[in-house]
Formats: C-alpha cells, structure tokens, sequence
C-alpha cells in the first residue's frame, strides 16, 4: 500500500470518511442543478469546499465521539 505509518491510521480514517460523507452531502445538495451543464463542476467544487471545512472537524471530534461511545456502550 502506500506505506503511512499504522500510528497515523486515525488520520488516514479521518480523511476517508470526512471525504466520503462530504462526496454524498455535495451530491445531495448539488441535486437542484442536475438540469444544469455544469453539474460535474458544481458538485465537485462543493465536495471540495465541505472536505476542507469537515476534515479538521472530523479529526479533532473522532477521539471524543470514540470516547463517548466507548462510554455508552459496554462489553458482552
């Protein structure tokens, strides 16, 4: 693979999944120009823009919502 360093796996689960859900909720909002030409560009464009705002939120929240499932939940 690529070789990172399993330590920084959070990271690279960070970026996956922040990139993922930003992929589908700029899908989502970008259904309205599906008439449009452009419809490529502008779904694009706002993946990009949700995927650098959600990334650092995605990284920085992922301890604490871990933590606090660990918390709700318990072992059989």
């Amino acid at each position: 693979m690529l070789g990172i360093p399993r330590r920084y796996s959070h990271f690279v689960f960070g970026a996956i999944q922040s990139g993922l859900t930003c992929l589908v909720a700029a899908a989502i909002a970008s259904l309205p120009a599906t008439a449009a030409p452009d419809f490529l560009e502008h779904w694009l464009a706002s993946w990009l823009i949700s995927w650098v705002a959600m990334l650092p939120v995605v990284l920085l929240a992922a301890p604490a919502i871990r933590s606090f499932s660990l918390r709700l939940t318990r072992e059989p």
